[in-house]
């Protein structure tokens, strides 16, 4: 069993920062790509940013210069470093990542339960 736990959302005024972490727990074998999406009310999710297992990284246009996702293999670990917050940036974030577990040939994503980011003066 795989689980991914969330952590660092919030409420912050804009342009302001918060830090969102995520670490993956279990029968872990390998971790490959990890990724950041958001969710706001009444719309699509979208994706974010996302970083590869050699390090490789993109983000999405509306954030780039302000967001940065890094990750910890040692941790099993991605993180979301959000700077320079806009009110536009207010949904609830998910991370993601795709594992092989131990004993399993298949890579499979798994999701975290989501953290909520509001950015509001």
């Amino acid at each position: 069993q795989v689980h991914l736990v969330e952590s660092g959302g919030g409420l912050v005024q804009p342009g302001g920062s918060l830090r969102l972490s995520c670490a993956a727990s279990g029968n872990i074998a390998g971790i490959f790509d990890m990724a950041w999406h958001r969710q706001a009310p009444g719309k699509q999710r979208e994706f974010v940013a996302r970083i590869t297992d050699g390090g490789s990284t993109a983000v999405l246009d509306s954030v780039k210069g302000r967001f940065t996702i890094s990750r910890d293999n040692a941790k099993n670990a991605v993180y979301l470093q959000m700077n320079n917050l806009k009110p536009e940036d207010t949904a609830a974030y998910y991370c993601n990542a795709d594992i092989r577990q131990i004993g399993d040939s298949g890579i499979y994503p798994y999701w975290g339960q989501g953290a909520q980011v509001t950015v509001s003066s």
